[in-house]
């Protein structure tokens, strides 16, 4: 009897290869980091060969690369809290507080709080991958200076020391939780930030 091509296990390739290694890297890296997540994994989350990942991506730095340029361009991603500075549909300070809103549950559904995704890559690439470190480095960098430029347009009368003031906060609030594995320096950084906002700004509107 003739073997169906059902009845052969095989993985997938073809068309919609490389975005399944791209939305495989983004689960698997974000959850688990980038050195704990070799290969073999990516290609079993995103049913795909070796070869074919390497057709795609000629190695785990090249894969690193487009990952962070996933994470910064979804809007749904790991990082899609911090594109509340850009949105029009809030007032400058109202977007300066929503940055330090709490985690969505299911973002702390895991056993580990992973916290900035662009964080936790600068320290794994720290020494090993240098474009990755230029990647986060001037990522942090623009998330700076938006901070600044919305600290400016909310009429603060040193922008630029609050922005980098609560570029430290986001920042520190964030890799504290990823160290204690806690979600509640998410909610001190927010009292703080508003704090911070209103002696810069003054409280002009309900928190």
């Amino acid at each position: 009897m003739a073997i169906t091509p059902e009845a052969v296990p095989t993985r997938r390739g073809g068309r919609g290869a490389r975005e399944r290694i791209l939305r495989a890297s983004v689960e698997l890296f974000a959850r688990d980091g980038i050195h704990a997540t070799g290969i073999a994994k990516v290609t079993e989350v995103a049913q795909v060969s070796t070869r074919t990942l390497y057709q795609h991506f000629p190695s785990k730095e090249a894969l690193v690369g487009a990952y962070l340029e996933r994470l910064e361009s979804d809007p749904n991603g790991p990082a899609e809290i911090e594109t509340v500075l850009t949105r029009d549909d809030l007032e400058p300070r109202d977007r300066l507080i929503a940055l330090f809103a709490a985690p969505a549950e299911g973002a702390l559904a895991g056993p580990v709080v992973r916290g900035c995704p662009f964080h936790n890559t600068a320290v794994e690439a720290a020494g090993g991958m240098v474009e990755a470190a230029a990647f986060v480095e001037r990522h942090k960098r623009e998330l700076t200076a938006n901070l600044i430029a919305t600290a400016d347009a909310a009429g603060a009368d040193d922008p630029g020391g609050l922005g980098r003031q609560l570029a430290v906060l986001f920042e520190g609030a964030r890799a504290l939780a990823t160290s204690l594995n806690d979600a509640h320096p998410f909610e001190d950084a927010r009292e703080l930030a508003v704090t911070l906002i209103n002696d810069a700004i003054g409280a002009m509107s309900s928190d």
